[in-house]
């Protein structure tokens, strides 16, 4: 008996010793890390990945796995959010996300965003079959008849009570702010803008501002607010709007006391800002074709900005000389336009805001997942430092959407949504496109042209 007590245990400590540490469904290895936190690069590192989660960070990883990707000389980030788009053909667009490595969205409202269409675009993102990013949503617009979006982007498909909620009296909020909270939202979406362009209308009252706060406090939602100018940042500051969507319209001056003043009261909330560039910039395309880097872009859309309408035209040279006068220009360059706009958002990433990459998508010439990488690389022409800026399209992003424990920087514990990329982001931002694989939920995704 003792004999075989001892055989019994050799066999054991036999079979230990063979044993893989360690199992993974796919791991990278040796790849220079940028974890999305805004900390230094890490050389030479291997990503243990198991049922869709990173399980292991470590300079080398011993186990079996399924997949192994070789990282060499390549360099992982965190999947990027686009936090603020629309789609009115998700199926065709949730691919194109996927493509250019944006793994998580943001959609806020739009003139089919029912319920349904919601639940339809939440179902599509949770599965692995089809490129689909993740999707976070915000309750329908809560707007007023004739007002923004709906005067702005004329359709039948903005029906009250279904895609938009037109408030008539502050009573009104208290139900539709219970109705839309049995649903699986980020926060309620406000527009209090008088319209992003002539003829204006009237704002938003501001008791109408101060009650859809309150009454989503109830139940532990933040408000989503769309400004477009000073004033209406003023108004959303004054009524408690928590985060905003947009960036395009407001001018920060810093040597403005009393708007510093407004700032800082508003800083003190901890709100996330979404800088929305872009929707400046794809409203100029049709005059400034040559702001048009298509090297990496898709046939179909260097085809868009190749045939274009006289009255297309026409309205970009409108839009050209409203911004020219707002920020008093005397040239339409892409720096004279934007790089003022950049400015402010360097001096609020400076003063502790905590800035999100957003692009308005789902406008003409607003391309899903490319354009994310034309706002980044506005933010470096202004500036702002790649490290900062990827932190702005990874973790800032995942914790306004309050899904910091699971996405938004490469850490074990969290999903494995990465981007490998065949040159380094932090020498130039424009490198987010040199993309070699695309992992959503730890699955290597199909993209487009593969």
């Amino acid at each position: 008996m003792k004999y075989s007590i001892y055989f019994v245990v050799i066999i054991l400590l036999f079979g230990c010793k063979q044993k893989p540490s360690n199992e993974f469904d796919l791991v990278i290895s040796n790849v220079n890390l940028i974890d999305g936190m805004g900390n230094p690069i890490q050389e030479g590192v291997s990503i243990g990945i198991k049922e869709g989660k990173i399980v292991a960070i470590d300079t080398s990883l011993v186990g079996t796995e399924a997949i192994r990707i070789e990282g060499s000389g390549k360099f992982l980030i965190p999947g990027l959010f686009d936090c603020h788009v629309h789609t009115t053909d998700f199926e065709r667009d949730f691919p194109r996300f996927i493509h250019y490595g944006v793994t998580s969205i943001f959609i806020t409202g739009g003139s089919l965003c029912t319920n349904d269409y919601y639940h339809a675009m939440r179902r599509q993102g949770n599965q692995d079959t089809v490129a689909a990013p993740f999707v976070f949503h915000t309750s329908q617009h809560f707007t007023m008849e004739g007002r923004h979006p709906s005067k702005t982007y004329k359709s039948s498909n903005w029906r009250d009570g279904k895609s938009i909620f037109y408030l008539k009296d502050t009573i009104q909020i208290e139900r539709l702010v219970h109705e839309v909270s049995q649903y699986p939202i980020v926060g309620i979406k406000l527009t209090i803008e008088d319209g992003p362009a002539p003829p204006f209308v009237e704002r938003m009252p501001q008791s109408f501002i101060n009650k859809t706060v309150k009454e989503a406090s109830k139940y532990g939602f933040e408000v989503f607010a769309h400004v477009s100018d000073n004033t209406e940042l003023e108004m959303a500051i004054n009524g408690g709007i928590q985060n905003l969507v947009h960036f395009t319209g407001i001018n920060i001056n810093p040597q403005d006391s009393i708007q510093l003043q407004l700032l800082q009261r508003f800083r003190k909330r901890n709100p996330y800002w979404v800088t929305t560039l872009m929707i400046d910039k794809s409203f100029l395309y049709p005059i400034h074709p040559e702001w048009f880097r298509s090297e990496s872009m898709l046939s179909e859309y260097r085809n868009m900005v190749n045939e274009l309408s006289p009255e297309v035209v026409e309205r970009a040279k409108i839009y050209v000389n409203i911004l020219m006068e707002e920020y008093g220009l005397n040239e339409s360059s892409l720096e004279a336009l934007l790089l003022p706009q950049v400015e402010d958002i360097r001096f609020l990433y400076g003063e502790g805001f905590n800035m999100v990459l957003g692009t308005d998508t789902g406008n003409d010439f607003n391309f899903p997942g490319y354009s994310l990488h034309e706002e980044m690389q506005l933010l470096e022409i202004g500036g702002m430092e790649p490290l900062d800026i990827i932190k702005m399209g990874t973790l800032n992003a995942a914790k306004m959407m309050k899904a910091q424990d699971s996405l938004g920087s490469i850490e074990v514990g969290k999903i494995a949504n990465l981007i490998l990329l065949d040159k380094n982001p932090l020498e130039s931002i424009r490198n987010t496109l040199e993309i070699n694989k695309v992992i959503k939920n730890g699955v290597v995704q199909k993209r487009l042209m593969e």
